[in-house]
């Protein structure tokens, strides 16, 4: 009677453990990163519904979605140096906590205000929990190929994330009501929360002590610096309160970058900006995510007020763009070895620069099939290669104790980079449609009956199909926009991206100058 297969060595039953254990550390990591990342557009969906069950303003409506990446942008650094202070586990347990809590009591807001303080609360959170998410992939998975593996499905989960957050919001609208889009993240963050001290171990900590001053200033100059953007596309650029946010921007930032040169332990080592792969990185993720973030604002726009998609058709419209960022990474983490970053940041930016020249097509008359999907799939393809290489480049040859602050300002780049071009595109959309709409006037009224004539000089609103003329043309200057970003950062991906024969060697598991497992 024979026996059962043993294990052929303790060592292989133990590497088999470990494996697994490492799977299922990437999954809880990377389900936290899903549920920060898809926060940012999980609400646009549901922004009409919110808008009537509150009684917003439409101009307070948009603080709905700032509150959320302002906090968020503004506390990347914070909560990155935290890591590295008190131990990664116990911070990102601490930040997921706080995410929670905060989701359950936008679920339950009754009023504007508890709304957007709840916002403000879960970007705070994921500001906590997202940095250490990614320094714990440098903790965990040894580097070389399955540190690029993980990196692979980081980069994928945090550039699809945000076409996900629509597929699901408006699931979630559709189906049930708009404060689902905020419970749906209480059990997914409580079962994060029990399984992390299972299967993530905790970093050593570094001894050392907060900087407040610097974290207080590059908090407040981000947060004015984004405010002030966004209160130019609403209020215009010569209002007072734009040009005061975007002078005490300028000092609070100032006062950071003296404060970190003085300091012994800065919230932001400035060594980080001398390699000049490093600062190429946050340069190309600064202004690749002002195209992302406009791309997935203004095609919502589109597809749900032109094309008259409901919410979950507007959602599944999305669909595709995380399939081919799921492809682009993929095929990024593969050849990175072989080839090095270099080509992937270069290709990928021409990508998205390419989809986005061939969105600025875009009209009244435009349908998805013809017009979107295409262009939709290209950017997005080019995207899931950026986001594999940034990530590898931004944390390459970061010693172990500021991997936290180094990942922070990656994130920081893409929160910020992306409130930052979202209202610069705002601004170009909404003076594009004025000058489009002045041009329809004379038409419409030549047309309109007496009724629409009444309903114009009440509410200075043109009906459809003027007004889809009118937003058309405004998304369309706007893509022509976001191209330009996408431009330059190929162009600063071609200047300032060297790939050194230690880079790829690291890439390939050896341990290079400073690598290491």
């Amino acid at each position: 009677m024979s026996s059962s297969p043993q294990p052929t060595s303790a060592t292989e039953a133990s590497t088999r453990r470990a494996g697994g254990g490492r799977t299922m550390a990437l999954l809880v990591i990377a389900s936290c990163q899903l549920m920060v990342v898809l926060d940012i557009t999980i609400v646009n969906i549901a922004l009409p519904h919110i808008q009537r069950d509150l009684d917003f303003s439409t101009t307070g409506l948009s603080w709905v979605v700032s509150a959320y990446t302002l906090a968020f942008g503004g506390l990347l650094l914070l909560g990155g140096r935290a890591g590295d202070i008190l131990g990664r586990r116990r911070v990102f347990v601490f930040g997921v906590l706080v995410f929670v809590v905060a989701s359950l009591l936008g679920g339950l807001a009754q009023s504007p205000g508890q709304l957007l303080a709840a916002r403000a609360l879960q970007g705070a959170g994921g500001a906590i929990a997202s940095p250490t998410a990614l320094a714990l992939i440098s903790t965990t998975f040894r580097e070389g190929p399955e540190r690029n593996r993980a990196f692979g499905v980081f980069a994928a989960v945090s550039a699809g994330g945000g076409a996900i957050g629509l597929l699901a919001g408006g699931m979630l609208v559709e189906w049930l009501n708009w404060r689902w889009v905020l419970f749906v993240n209480v059990p997914i963050g409580l079962l994060i929360v029990l399984a992390t001290p299972r299967w993530i171990r905790e970093s050593e900590r570094h001894p050392g002590h907060f900087d407040l001053a610097g974290a207080m200033t590059s908090t407040a100059g981000m947060v004015l610096l984004v405010y002030g953007f966004i209160r130019a596309a609403q209020d215009g650029w010569s209002d007072a309160l734009t040009l005061a946010s975007f002078a005490a921007a300028v000092v609070l930032l100032a006062l950071f970058l003296l404060v970190e040169r003085r300091s012994r332990q800065p919230i932001t080592p400035l060594h980080m900006f001398a390699d000049r792969n490093r600062a190429g990185t946050y340069g190309i993720m600064l202004c690749l995510a002002a195209a992302m973030f406009g791309m997935f604002f203004f095609l919502t726009l589109f597809v749900q007020n032109v094309l008259g998609f409901s919410p979950l058709q507007a959602g599944l419209a999305f669909l595709p763009v995380s399939v081919l960022i799921a492809t682009g990474a993929g095929l990024a983490s593969r050849l990175l070895p072989t080839y090095g970053p270099k080509p992937f940041m270069v290709a990928g930016a021409v990508l998205a620069a390419a989809g986005l020249a061939w969105l600025t097509r875009t009209d009244a008359h435009s349908t998805y099939a013809g017009s979107i999907l295409g262009p939709m799939l290209l950017f997005s393809l080019g995207m899931g290669m950026e986001f594999v290489s940034l990530t590898l480049m931004a944390l390459s040859d970061v010693p172990a104790r500021e991997s936290g602050a180094a990942s922070g300002l990656l994130n920081a780049t893409q929160q910020v980079g992306g409130s930052l071009g979202l209202s610069i595109l705002v601004t170009v959309f909404g003076t594009a449609g004025a000058h489009e709409a002045e041009r329809q006037v004379p038409d419409f009224l030549a047309r309109a009956t007496p009724a629409e004539r009444l309903s114009f000089r009440r509410t200075g609103e043109l009906p459809a199909p003027w007004s889809d003329e009118v937003l058309s043309a405004g998304i369309s200057a706007a893509f022509v926009t976001a191209a330009v970003f996408a431009l330059l950062a190929a162009v600063v991906a071609v200047l300032a991206i060297q790939v050194r024969p230690a880079d790829l060697e690291r890439l390939k598991g050896g341990a290079g100058p400073g690598g290491g497992g």
